[in-house]
């Protein structure tokens, strides 16, 4: 069974590994066609990171900042981390379910890598 949320609003927990601590980042979750369609577009600036569920890749079409992308696969473990300029498109990765997007150079501040694993907290 595949991992479900809603459009809303909730933290992304990330464990790095190598014995750093938890790190905590607001996350807002774009779960339906249309969040996800719209996902970061027209955004000057993001808070924390935005969740794409389902989905395996990503364009920065109309985007007016660079970002970093990272692939999740079903696990919610990162299968490759990019930092993509406006304008590009990004190749889909098969393995990927869910893809997060943030503001470029954050990610791996937060210990978001290759490898990692992410938990996904929404409010009850």
């Amino acid at each position: 069974m595949g991992l479900r949320w809603r459009d809303g609003r909730g933290e992304l927990v990330v464990y790095g590994g190598g014995g750093e601590p938890p790190v905590g980042v607001p996350l807002e979750i774009a779960a339906s066609y249309r969040a996800r369609t719209k996902g970061l577009l027209g955004r000057n600036s993001v808070e924390g990171a935005i969740l794409l569920s389902p989905a395996n890749s990503v364009h920065t079409f109309r985007m007016r900042m660079p970002i970093d992308v990272a692939y999740l696969d079903r696990g919610l473990r990162v299968i490759a981390v990019r930092t993509m300029r406006p304008g590009r498109l990004g190749m889909p990765r098969l393995r990927a379910r869910h893809v997060l997007e943030a503001e470029a150079g954050v990610m791996s501040e937060w210990g978001v890598r290759k490898g990692a694993r992410v938990e996904v907290v929404v409010p009850v």
